[in-house]
């Protein structure tokens, strides 16, 4: 079974990878000493540090070899010694003059290389080998991949895949606005000096102020894009396949093709090549015609007959390969555009195959069609994980593995629902049935059996996948091994929920009480254990924090589990330990579960909770565990160090009396460090201050007996720090918290020695004293030992039909209370410091996607978005929160309508599916007061007929009441889903009256319920206010697209080497940073092949250090990449893809090429004003940007009304007195000054000199330099008035001294560029400052601007980021 399966990883991994293996010349290779020591139990790396001296890294040197193709000259090929034969095949079937060959071996000295074989356990193989490509006989298979490569060369600068979203296609545009300026992939024209013929005016929509908002510039058309024909039709022969007698002559099978010129001809092909037959539309005759042109490629032949094709076809393939790889590469997941453009439906015979045969994409090359996706995903989890390069391989096999499945499954779930796959269970209704394809087990979201009828019916069982999903992916994070999850994936698809899962083997033969043997099938009525599942779970229960439990059975028996009742436990016929049905992995969220008699705690009570939700399955996040554990580790600590601290005084107090006669020494030999003990009990006493402050627990602590310090809280309930800290309106994140507590508390360190070394050893060897130390912080912060601290919950809890044994009351006690807290520890510390993140622009969402991901980062769930919005209504700085305000509502509302749009369209057939969608399109945006819908004529006509025919679509009623569905109806309905979902009341009657009063645009909204819902609407400008027309007709909708949840598989070795690059970066050495990062790079390249949204974020930061250590061109190298990478995995109008143009941009003007730094800049404010409006605090960033390069070309009155606008914003967001406010004056005031109106400039200046004067005093330099600036501007305002007056006086023969005009020069463009891009160079180690001071020196002397290196290294650099800025933000 293994070697079948290793030959399945390697043919799928080859797909993807060897695009990469030619970007990065094949990565490198690694050993580790110690590594191969470990176990590969868990996780094998020691933390961060000791990752970076385990691994020696030997670049293993690539090496040349010459290849010899038929008809070409020999070319030399840079290879690397773990290549596989394979990966030199893919580059040739890439390479312009060899891309027409598919069929073919490679020889080394007449011996045919094995394709799976690595290079360098090939014998002979050395620098300078000649490789022979040699031409082999066809086969069918050979023959159908032939075809298949030459439709995807035609087709290979055609967007309709990526419109279309198949094969993993996606758009990006870069390249339009670049006009080939950045050159092949960083090889550069140097076109920037030349100021003259820049055109720098934007269009009209693109100024600040512009209301208006088209649709059509998202997605410019590109040149390339008019196709080239190079052949009119070329598809399968009705002839085929071919009969007895012709196999017998070799014939594989007939294409039929018409070419430019309209010759109509038939070819067969044949194990020996192509050629032309004398077969016609009508009649066979599969003998050569004369001359017959047998050519071993498609091409070749081709060539030979059409001189339009031979033309056209070199043409094309010299544009694919100059365009850059990632506009080519797949992307791991498919990614879909909610616009397209009318493409043309063209006649294509390798599409149409596809269509009707469960492959999918690479399939044909693996033997037995279909995948038995279970034993690959659980087969890729069993390889070997000792060492890094065995790591590497696993990783890279699971997510290749996990990528095609969420392919397939995807696909299968969208056949279900279309109606093209027959039920396991067909007899039954509708909604109940199940169903099997391509061995992926499909089941729809319906409450089937009334299964979940306590918990909520058709809503549980809407929530139960994606909460299973979470638990999939919780438990395949953990990775323990022997326990096995199912792959899974949950697809939205027209309206309906499809949970796609792989197959256990053997569980459909057998009935499902049999097979459970862990577990409940029934919600906890009747319970079994087995030891094998606790020991493997056990495992995961302190990474996943599940405590250990013991339940009731039907027969009263305690039974222990490991996780919640309703995770079931299966051994599958291959002997592997599943798990399944993980949906309550997570305990529950007690702020949306009423429980009878059960009181929450009062900041929950406060807020409204507990209220009742649609279901009962609402859990807490992992994210909302992990910061709540870290929250009360935090306060663990703070305890432990204060009584320590309190013994220590009572214990120097009693010995100070004991020991006037003797040695002071003699007598302290208990304690650590020996101090006079006034000095001591002082400590002891503001320690006890600051940690009052900090955590606010009851002040009584002055008298240091530790009998009444820990039950003044315990009576209180450890959730007293959480709520008096925020009555204080403040509670510092655990992790800020952090770093003060390590400072503020001297016994902090021995709190930590104390409690490492009672983990340690048991707690034997330690005094009593410190013992109980540790057992009071325990019992307080709720641990459940009484020894360390360690917080675990019992999902159970809560559940309907779980029963606890007698002896275990206390226990439950102690965990409803923990749950409580934990929900308390939500609505009293995340919401708040969420709110908080967003006040200081730690947190900047743009639009809704950015700010789910704010929340789940915090661990908040979207059911809380309604408190959230609350919150930011009561803050007193609401106004700065306008930004943040505005994307909730937003938000909310398209949620809502998303609710309401899903069972909406499950009563659509679907003949009037583009109706029924344009049709609620028009009532939730359009001002038409009453959009009435237009039932399709036909229709009409087939109802008539077959009113008897069972309705196929699942759960279908009546299908034309969707056609009576109204505007004002459908708003009034989105606001009682808002009161009744998020508990948060909106006002407003139509889509006019939101734009009204939240300040909302329409195309946003449109936006994001076209993403959220998965429609693709045609690219037109769309009249939303027309009162006479309807903005959206049945034409507008161009496809339903399916929305798609999965797990992603992480390369955590990467993401190691990523975070301490980052550390590195941090402290200042750049050097190590961008070593690390690099090499995170190349294993993230080796785990998930060229494209990936990490990837992204790893070369986004390289670029930046780049950047900051000198190299322009590689910054603007790496950027590029960084961006058509984001166009292509996240969207081309992701808020990270705007980011990515912004730095882009940046670089392309260091690089001296404004005009496309311009061109940049006008794209990301385009998309920007899409996306989330012109209010917002990034858009002072953006204007600035345009503002400054504006001025730096000279046009100073469009620069004035991007900076002013930038002005405006900084002042709204940041507070007028803010120093982002003073540099934004600072910036104005330098336009005026070239403008020779110091009038305006001294004001400008001056306001900004006053904020710099109040904020950080007049010693500090900003301030000087803002006065000497002031004083200079004074001098130039009196010569300017000298000279007026002299002309007034003497008129025409006045002698005027000429003016200084300052036109500004690039560098100091540049400098406030970077100043204002957060990017300044800081005095860092001394080395790297010598560093840097030689690096920037050398170039400051090409660049010849005499500035010196003191002038950039800003000392203290003010607000606008103390470290070396990062962009920390990785998904």
């Amino acid at each position: 079974m293994t070697s079948y399966v290793e030959c399945i990883s390697f043919c799928s991994i080859t797909g993807h990878s060897a695009s990469t293996a030619v970007m990065n010349g094949g990565g490198a290779h690694y050993y580790s000493e110690e590594e191969s020591k470990q176990d590969g139990g868990g996780d094998t790396d020691g933390g961060e540090d000791s990752n970076e001296q385990e691994v020696i890294v030997i670049q293993d040197t690539g090496f040349t070899v010459k290849i010899q193709a038929p008809g070409t000259e020999p070319f030399d090929l840079q290879v690397s010694p773990q290549e596989m034969v394979q990966e030199i095949h893919q580059v040739l079937m890439d390479r312009e003059d060899t891309c027409h060959r598919t069929c073919f071996s490679l020889q080394l000295d007449g011996n045919v290389l094995d394709n799976f074989a690595e290079l360098k356990s090939i014998e002979g193989l050395q620098e300078g080998s000649l490789l022979k490509v040699v031409e082999e006989p066809y086969t069918v298979r050979e023959a159908r991949i032939h075809v298949r490569h030459i439709r995807d060369l035609l087709k290979s600068l055609d967007p309709s895949d990526a419109y279309n979203g198949v094969d993993c296609n996606s758009l990006s545009f870069l390249s339009v606005f670049t006009d080939g300026d950045l050159g092949d992939s960083g090889k550069w024209k140097k076109k920037g000096s030349d100021l003259e013929q820049i055109d720098c005016t934007p269009p009209e929509h693109i100024l600040p102020g512009s209301k208006e908002r088209p649709l059509v510039p998202l997605q410019p058309q590109n040149k390339e894009w008019k196709p080239m024909q190079c052949l009119k039709v070329l598809t399968m022969s009705g002839w085929n396949p071919p009969p007895g007698n012709r196999k017998m002559h070799g014939d594989l099978m007939y294409l039929y093709m018409v070419t430019v010129e309209e010759r109509h001809i038939s070819i067969t092909a044949s194990t020996r090549g192509f050629y032309l037959n004398q077969s016609t539309t009508y009649t066979f005759n599969p003998k050569p015609a004369n001359p017959s042109f047998l050519s071993h490629s498609l091409v070749e032949l081709l060539s030979q007959i059409s001189p339009a094709f031979k033309k056209n076809f070199t043409v094309l393939q010299k544009t694919r390969v100059q365009r850059h790889p990632f506009e080519r590469i797949a992307t791991p997941f498919q990614v879909y555009s909610w616009t397209a453009p009318q493409v043309d439906h063209t006649m294509d015979c390798v599409r149409a195959e596809d269509a009707y045969t469960s492959r999918l994409g690479y399939e044909e090359h693996i033997p037995g069609q279909t995948r038995d996706w279970n034993e690959e995903l659980q087969t890729t989890r069993e390889l070997a994980r000792k060492n890094l390069p065995e790591r590497l391989l696993r990783e890279r096999a699971i997510f290749k593995v996990h990528s095609d499945f969420a392919a397939a499954a995807t696909r299968g779930s969208m056949a279900v629902i279309d109606g093209n796959v027959m039920a396991i269970n067909p007899g039954e209704e509708t909604r109940m049935q199940m169903f099997i394809w391509n061995n992926i087990f499909f089941s729809l979201g319906f409450d089937v059996r009334d299964h979940y009828r306590e918990l909520g019916g058709d809503a549980a069982a809407h929530a139960a996948p994606t909460n299973d999903l979470n638990g999939v992916r919780a438990y395949g994070a953990v990775d323990v091994e022997g326990l096995y999850t199912l792959g899974t994936v949950v697809v939205d698809y027209r309206g309906y929920r499809v949970t796609a899962q792989s197959i256990i083997p053997g569980i459909l033969e057998r009935e499902q009480e049999q097979s459970v043997i862990y577990g409940s099938i029934d919600f906890g009525k009747t319970v079994v254990s087995h030891g094998k599942y606790l020991e493997l779970l056990e495992r995961t229960s302190r990474p996943l924090k599940v405590q250990r439990h013991n339940v009731l059975n039907e027969k009263d028996e305690s039974v222990e589990l490991c996780s919640s009742v309703e995770c079931k436990g299966i051994i599958g016929n291959d002997g592997r330990h599943y798990i399944l049905d993980l949906l309550r992995t997570f305990p529950p969220d007690l702020n949306f579960l009423p429980v009878e008699g059960e009181e929450l705690s009062p900041e929950s009570v406060r807020q409204g909770f507990p209220r009742q939700h649609r279901h009962r399955l609402a859990c807490l996040r992992q994210e909302l565990i992990e910061a709540f554990v870290e929250h009360r580790y935090l306060l663990f600590m703070k305890m432990a160090a204060l009584q320590l601290m309190q013994q220590k005084a009572n214990k120097e107090s009693k010995m100070a009396t004991l020991t006037e006669n003797s040695s002071p020494e003699a007598a302290v030999p208990a304690l650590p460090s020996t101090e006079n003990p006034d000095a001591s009990a002082k400590s002891s006493e503001t320690s006890t201050e600051t940690l009052t402050d900090a955590t606010t627990i009851n002040a009584s602590q002055e008298t240091p007996t530790e009998d009444n310090v820990i039950p003044t809280v315990t009576t209180n309930g450890p959730s007293v720090p959480v709520a008096t800290a925020i009555q204080n309106g403040e509670c510092e994140s655990p992790l800020e918290g952090k770093a003060e507590a390590e400072d503020s508390i001297p016994g902090l360190a021995q709190a930590k020695e104390l409690a490492e070394s009672l983990a340690a050893e048991d707690g034997s060897g330690i005094d009593p004293k410190s013992r109980e130390v540790v057992l009071n912080a325990c019992k307080a912060v709720g641990s459940i030992s009484n020894t360390s601290f360690d917080i675990r919950f019992n999902p159970d809890i809560f559940s309907p039909g779980v029963r606890f044994p007698e002896d275990s009351v206390d226990d439950i006690q102690k965990q409803k209370q923990l749950l409580k807290d934990a929900a308390a520890f939500l609505v009293s510390c995340q919401i708040p410091s969420l709110v908080k993140d967003c006040l200081d622009h730690s947190a900047l969402p743009m639009d809704g996607a950015t700010l789910t991901e704010a929340l789940h980062q915090r661990g908040i769930n979207v059911r809380y978005l309604g408190n959230v919005l609350e919150f930011v209504d009561k803050t007193p700085a609401k106004a700065q929160l306008e930004h943040f305000y505005r994307i909730g509502i937003s938000e909310m509302i398209t949620r809502c309508a998303k609710h309401i749009f899903k069972t909406y369209l499950q009563g659509v057939e679907l003949s009037a599916l583009s109706a029924a969608v344009s049709h609620f399109l028009n009532c939730f945006l359009s001002s038409f007061p009453d959009a009435v819908a237009h039932l399709p004529a036909d229709e009409l006509v087939s109802r008539r007929k077959n009113r008897k025919r069972r309705n196929r679509v699942p759960g279908g009623g009546d299908n034309t009441a969707w056609a009576s569905l109204t505007p004002s109806e459908l708003w009034k309905n989105i606001v009682s889903e808002a009161q009744s979902y998020y508990n948060f009341t909106l006002h407003c009657e139509n889509a006019d009256q939101v734009v009204e009063k939240y300040g909302l645009q329409k195309i946003t909204l449109l936006r994001e319920i076209t993403i959220k819902a998965g429609i693709q609407i045609l690219i037109k400008e769309y009249n939303f206010d027309s009162r006479h027309k309807l903005a959206f007709t049945e034409e507008d909708i161009l496809n339903i697209f399916p929305v798609v949840k999965h797990v992603n598989p992480k390369a955590s070795d990467a993401f190691h080497f990523f975070q301490s690059g980052q550390a590195k970066v941090q402290q200042g050495y750049l050097k190590e940073g961008c070593e690390l990062i690099n090499e995170a790079l190349n294993l993230f390249n080796n785990v998930y092949g060229a494209m990936h949204v990490e990837i992204c974020a790893c070369l986004r930061l390289l670029a930046r250090l780049n950047y900051i250590m000198g190299d322009h061109h590689e910054a603007l190298s790496n950027q590029q990449k960084a961006v058509l990478m984001s166009e292509r995995v996240l969207g081309v109008e992701h808020p990270n893809t705007i980011q990515e143009y912004m730095h882009l941009a940046l670089y392309c003007f260091a690089n001296g090429q404004l005009s496309t730094a311009l061109k940049l800049l006008y794209r990301a404010r385009y998309l920007m004003l899409m996306v989330c409006g012109e209010d917002h605090p990034e858009m002072a960033l953006l204007d600035s940007n345009i503002g400054l390069v504006l001025h730096g070309v000279m046009e100073y009155d469009l620069s004035l009304r991007f900076l002013e606008n930038a002005l405006a914003i900084n002042s709204k967001y940041h507070g007028p007195r803010s120093l982002k406010v003073a540099l934004s004056h600072h910036l104005v005031a330098r336009v005026y000054e070239s403008k020779a109106e110091f009038r305006s400039a001294l004001q400008h200046e001056k306001e900004g000199y006053t904020i710099y004067k109040n904020q950080v005093g007049e010693a500090h330099e900003k301030t000087k330099e803002s006065s000497e600036y002031l004083k200079y501007l004074t001098q130039q305002a009196v010569a300017l008035q000298r000279t007026m007056n002299e002309i007034y006086k003497n008129g025409s023969n006045a002698s005027i001294m000429p003016l200084k005009f300052t036109a500004p020069s690039m560098a100091s463009v540049l400098e406030q560029l970077n100043i204002i891009n957060g990017i300044i160079f800081i005095p860092l180690s001394q080395k790297d400052l010598e560093n840097l001071k030689a690096e920037v020196q050398r170039r400051q002397q090409l660049q010849e601007s005499g500035k010196s290196m003191e002038e950039l290294t800003v000392d203290g650099p003010l607000e606008l980021e103390d470290k070396i800025p990062m962009d920390v933000n990785v998904d």
